[in-house]
């Protein structure tokens, strides 16, 4: 009776292999910015397997993936796609660089452009929940929902622009500033995840992180009050708070912000906004 049983097995293992033959390679299609600050969805029908710069990452329904390029990558990035069928496609993009403002603000509170060593810890602590939010690898392509503006109102600050702040050289700009009346709404500019929601940091004041899937999340900061919670899901165009001056700042504005994973992103391309 086991050797019966065992043949059938063998059997149904055979006729599986032959009735779910694998996929075979569909294109390989690259759309969206190839230049620094842009993101990039792809999709490759049959894909088993993406690697960017050497790199593995999430594929999902019909072979969608996602990869950005930061403020200074450059000049090119590889992508290899290894499909079902056992064949492999590769493509050099080439990054186009970008050239960078100087932005000076001036008035800003001196222990918000240089803190003292009593806030040291507080600022490391809230910078690994920044960076533990930004590492998440969620496996839904909430993303794919488009994107939209979290607010309207003129631009104040562009990514990628370097700052001065009181006088003092410091990190690029990696957001887009949008000035608007203190209490405007603030909303989910694509499906997400609430990961991060924070009335208080130092830097950023009432501060939230969205989780788009496939490793890009966005933050939204200095806002006057919160409207959500860790964990609650939001659709494209739901409020998540309202536009303020907390944290470091010199007037009431939203300042945006997307990432894949550690790469940096320019929030204007997602809406179709020329800043440079």
């Amino acid at each position: 009776m086991r050797m019966i049983m065992a043949a059938a097995c063998a059997w149904m293992l055979i006729l599986t292999a032959f009735s779910y033959p694998a996929l075979a390679a569909g294109p390989l299609l690259l759309e969206g910015d190839f230049t620094q600050g842009g993101l990039v969805t792809g999709r490759a029908p049959g894909a088993r397997k993406v690697l960017v710069d050497g790199r593995s990452i999430r594929i999902g329904p019909g072979g969608v993936f996602v990869f950005g390029f930061g403020r200074d990558f450059g000049p090119r990035s590889e992508v290899v796609v290894e499909y079902g069928d056992g064949s492999r496609k590769r493509r050099i993009v080439n990054v186009q660089k970008r050239r960078y403002k100087t932005q000076r603000i001036d008035g800003l509170e001196p222990a918000k452009v240089t803190p003292p060593k009593k806030v040291y810890e507080r600022i490391r602590a809230e910078n690994a929940r920044i960076a533990a939010v930004r590492a998440l690898d969620t496996p839904e392509a909430l993303f794919l929902s488009g994107w939209q503006w979290p607010v309207k109102g003129p631009i104040s600050g562009v990514f990628g622009s370097q700052r001065i702040l009181n006088g003092k050289p410091k990190r690029p700009h990696y957001g887009l500033d949008i000035a608007a009346p203190a209490g405007s709404p603030v909303v989910a500019p694509a499906d997400g995840i609430v990961r991060l929601a924070e009335k208080d940091l130092y830097y950023t004041g009432g501060t939230v992180m969205l989780d788009h899937g496939f490793g890009i999340t966005s933050v939204y900061s200095h806002m006057q009050t919160v409207t959500v919670q860790v964990g609650q899901r939001l659709r494209r165009g739901e409020q998540l708070g309202t536009v303020g001056a907390t944290g470091r700042v010199t007037g009431p504005h939203l300042d945006w912000r997307v990432n894949w994973f550690g790469e940096r992103l320019d929030p204007a391309f997602l809406i179709g906004l020329k800043t440079q």
